[in-house]
């Protein structure tokens, strides 16, 4: 994931109508027409005129103020982020607060060129500065600086968060492997419990955020930051919300599907005291902290009938020797067999691949762009097992990325839009996890027959399909925090109604009165906006589709892998070099052929699972009541 603060344009205007043709769109327009006169009240007497010359030399400006102060920014942001100290803390609260005031001051200067004719890369700009802030200080002293501090400080409560198990301090790293092997529901209660004792503090910082936010984007002329984020996707914000919901109904009925079949299983392990048979699933037994994804929990849900797996991956690496850099060069070696350029020596010297010892860091994986061109890095507390080869695979498609756009104006160093940015990575992970591509790189010796695909493909769905739910649901919930329609006294409350509504999940027990779990999940106190992760999970099969359709594969899908295939490189570097200079259905276009949104190719993957998911089901009472 890119560290949002990292570029003007890192928070992406996305867009998501099909027929989209730019971004001087009416819904644009309309959502920030009232900034221009904020702006030109501010700018004073003095200022020239709104003119076609001006707003080109104004873009030109923007570009090199912001292009000085990203690289600053990002260098002090890894420091922080590897070394969690007051200092560093310091240091990047006020880097980030300088930075968010020349957001600020440079969206309101574009507002005053709304209404300005000007060439079509110069108005995709200007609106990249208006649309491009994450979190808007408003304009007024001490405002940024309130804002960022207590950015910084939610940020790094969650890093250093531990909580008492068992007689000793755990972290978040201890906890998340526990979770996933244990299954003893005693122990994963007090597991996911305990976590979440490290979040209630920091709900009344969130709440003043909230605050600070909304007051600078009713500045920038929208309703609120959750109307601001979906304005960002080239229509109305509402309408947004009605095209993800568009999407998620047509995966919902396979989700089902999966929910039934997963809590059948669990009960016969359980029993009805813990999982009942009907309704809701217990959130803790799924074996992921935030119950997001359930490939963890496969030795209880594998299939009776219908075929077994003959391998572990997180087996194979161990028995083959892997180490942590060794992932990562075979990540790596992906992406070059594809024709693409190894990456630099800098990243091998510079990235932090595993957790070091005697400092705090920030351990969830992202990958960095520190200078705009070639100073790429992760940052991982890396493991030898499954989850973490295909983490590595991901995470390298964020920087693969970052360098093919190196050679953009500084406003379009960006994806497509931030579903690309994620979907990037996971469109690769695909191959990286099917039984051809371990075989290619000798991890497997031989290629299982069909008779595994039902295996392959459940553990599969236990992530990519038991995800879609939670992708969907985050940024539901911030959005009617930020609108009001959920208090700071509801905030926990509505999280857990979300859970049941979307994922059909419940908490192991009754919460308590003080609790925020949502600050238990890094993107809420990260303040990173989660639907990119929703849309990625429908462009990854996208992706995946039509690159195995180009390369000839005739098999089934669930068994393509590009590895090696240098002709779909070349159409998959294409796209990434546009960057976020075209509207994102062209970038959809050049490698796909597709302009719009379609979740069919997920329909298409898992077709041979939700037949046999249908056959388990039959006379079930699938569903629950929310």
């Amino acid at each position: 994931m890119k560290r949002i603060l990292m570029t003007a344009a890192a928070a992406s205007v996305l867009g998501l109508a099909a027929g989209c043709a730019s971004y001087e769109d009416a819904a644009i327009d309309m959502a920030v027409a009232d900034a221009r006169a904020d702006a030109d009240a501010a700018a004073g007497p003095d200022m020239a005129p709104a003119t076609a010359e001006a707003a080109v030399a104004f873009v030109a400006e923007a570009e090199k103020r912001l292009a000085d102060l990203s690289e600053e920014a990002a260098r002090i942001q890894w420091t922080r982020a590897t070394n969690i100290t007051h200092d560093t803390m310091w240091l990047e609260s006020r880097i980030n607060a300088e930075y968010t005031e020349l957001q600020v001051e440079l969206a309101n200067g574009a507002a005053r060129f709304n209404d300005v004719e000007v060439p079509a890369d110069v108005r995709r700009k200007l609106n990249l500065l208006r649309l491009g802030i994450v979190l808007p200080a408003p304009n007024r002293p001490g405002a940024a600086g309130e804002l960022a501090e207590i950015t910084t400080r939610l940020d790094s409560t969650y890093a250093t968060g531990k909580f008492e198990f068992k007689g000793r301090q755990i972290t978040l790293d201890d906890a998340t492997i526990l979770m996933a092997e244990s299954r003893d529901p005693a122990e994963l209660k007090a597991l996911y419990e305990g976590w979440r004792t490290v979040s209630p503090v920091m709900a009344d910082d969130y709440a003043r955020m909230v605050e600070i936010a909304n007051e600078g984007s009713r500045e920038l002329g929208f309703a609120d930051t959750g109307a601001m984020w979906r304005a960002g996707y080239d229509m109305d914000p509402d309408a947004f919300a009605a095209e993800t919901d568009r999407l998620w109904e047509q995966v919902k009925p396979f989700y089902e599907n999966l929910h039934c079949y997963v809590r059948d299983r669990l009960n016969a392990k359980y029993g009805d005291e813990v999982q009942p048979d009907t309704g809701p699933i217990r959130a803790d037994l799924l074996g992921n902290m935030w119950s997001q994804q359930w490939g963890n929990i496969y030795d209880v849900v594998a299939p009776t009938t219908g075929g077994e797996s003959s391998y572990d991956l997180t087996q194979l690496l161990v028995s083959k020797g892997y180490d942590a850099e060794k992932m990562v060069r075979t990540g790596e070696n992906f992406y070059v067999s594809m024709g693409l350029d190894p990456l630099p020596e800098t990243f091998w010297e510079r990235s932090m691949i595993t957790r070091p010892e005697g400092r705090e860091v920030v351990c969830h994986a992202s990958a960095w762009d520190l200078d705009n061109l070639e100073d790429i890095r992760i940052k991982m507390c890396t493991q030898v097992n499954g989850d973490d080869f295909y983490t590595v695979h991901h995470e390298l498609g964020h920087n693969y990325y970052q360098r093919a756009y190196k050679d953009q104006p500084f406003l379009f160093k960006n994806g497509a839009n931030d579903g690309f940015h994620e979907a990037i990575g996971d469109f690769v992970g695909l191959s990286a996890l099917t039984p051809t591509y371990l075989n290619q790189i000798g991890l497997l010796d031989t290629v299982p027959g069909e008779e595994e695909d039902i295996p392959f493909l459940l553990k599969m769905a236990l992530d990519k399909i038991a995800f879609l739910p939670f992708g969907l649901m985050v940024d539901r919930w911030r959005w009617d925090v930020f609108n009001g329609e959920t208090s700071p006294a509801e905030y926990n409350e509505a999280w857990t109604a979300n859970m049941l509504r979307y994922q059909g999940l419940v908490p192991p027990g009754p919460r308590p009165e003080n609790a925020f779990d949502p600050g238990a999940k890094y993107h809420i106190p990260g303040n990173t906006p989660y639907t990119r992760y929703f849309l990625a999970h429908i462009y990854q099969f996208q992706f995946h589709r039509a690159a195995c359709q180009q390369a000839g594969w005739t098999g089934p899908l669930h068994r393509c892998s590009i590895y090696g295939n240098k002709e779909v490189g070349e159409r998959f570097n294409a796209m990434m070099e546009m960057g976020q200079s075209r509207p994102w259905p062209e970038a959809m276009q050049a490698f796909t052929g597709e302009t719009g949104n379609d979740a069919s190719a997920i329909a298409d993957y898992f077709a041979p699972l939700n037949v046999w998911l249908t056959e388990q089901n039959r006379g079930k009472n699938c569903g629950w009541n929310a």
